[in-house]
């Protein structure tokens, strides 16, 4: 792959994973004031996103989507909006913002696993050892937060994690499995689409929770971080990861996660939402160190190449 072609990919992937590092602790935030739930946040993001976009759209170029596509783009809005960001905002609020995004980290390892079952691709030595590294930091971290934890709060910070871990294979999912319909349409017609489908699954589970906010009553801050996490960290984010999804490999894509938690965890520790031990450092560093050992893999496509050059030299020999 010609990193100089892929440089939009990078930047794009890069700015998504910042904003997306600076969600956790804004979005916490908002869900600890008490008066919006995790299934009303995730439904305002939706909603928000999807009429941003709708807008948008009207000052681009209409693409005709066939019926077929449509309904795979309703199961991308699933995997890649609805059970992704529903896990996620669900598991925060049941962890702390640190733990939530040293799990997104998990990312690049269970696209891995998820590209060599759907779309072939080998699993080297290298991608085994990242595997075993990866996991061991997120079980480092699952155990740390079960000892630290006590009564009721050990199970909901458990449960906390695996959701937020689970949001993370809903959106390996998504990258892989829908990589050929991403290609097919521009970045506006294909969210237009998956966050109007992705609203229609969300509202019908939400409606009570957001028709219970004291809107009146509600601050500021909270309305500030709505916004937020609306516009830049689901509007901007998934403009962006479409950019960075057409240009780049999934397991690439996902590796992008590791800048999630280093800046996750300063604006955490900033706010006085959390704090920052020797459990978390060991954690990271060693799910660093898996997505790094999985990336310097090479892609099928990559062994393809060396093996026909392979070929090619030894007939010419």
């Amino acid at each position: 792959m010609n990193k100089d072609m892929h440089y939009k990919g990078h930047i794009a992937m890069f700015v998504a994973c910042v904003i997306w590092g600076l969600n956790s602790p804004i979005a916490k935030s908002v869900l600890d004031s008490g008066y919006i739930t995790p299934m009303a946040l995730t439904t305002f993001r939706m909603i928000g996103a999807a009429i941003a976009f709708w807008i948008v759209s009207l000052f681009t170029k209409q693409e005709h989507v066939t019926h077929e596509d449509l309904l795979q783009l309703f199961f991308a809005g699933l995997f890649g909006l609805v059970l992704n960001q529903g896990s996620f905002v669900i598991g925060l609020s049941m962890t702390s913002p640190i733990d939530a995004s040293i799990v997104t980290t998990m990312a690049p390892i269970i696209t891995m696993i998820v590209a060599a079952i759907y779309l072939k691709e080998p699993i080297t030595g290298k991608k085994i050892m990242g595997v075993f590294v990866g996991a061991l930091g997120a079980l480092l971290l699952i155990m740390g937060s079960y000892q630290l934890a006590s009564g009721s709060s050990k199970e909901s910070g458990i449960l906390g994690d695996l959701l937020c871990l689970s949001g993370q294979l809903s959106f390996a999912i998504y990258l892989t499995v829908f990589k050929n319909l991403i290609m097919r349409y521009s970045t506006i017609t294909l969210m237009k689409w998956m966050f109007m489908y992705a609203s229609i699954c969300c509202i019908p589970f939400s409606f009570y929770d957001i028709a219970s906010i004291p809107f009146a009553t509600v601050g500021w801050d909270v309305y500030w971080g709505i916004l937020f996490v609306v516009l830049a960290a689901t509007f901007l984010s998934y403009l962006l990861v479409v950019i960075g999804q057409k240009e780049l490999r999934p397991t690439l894509v996902s590796m992008y996660n590791y800048i999630q938690p280093i800046v996750a965890s300063f604006v955490a520790v900033a706010m006085g939402l959390d704090s920052f031990g020797w459990t978390k450092s060991a954690a990271i560093v060693l799910v660093f160190l898996g997505v790094y050992i999985v990336t310097q893999s090479k892609s099928k496509a990559q062994l393809d190449a060396l093996k026909a050059l392979q070929e090619k030299e030894k007939a010419e020999e």
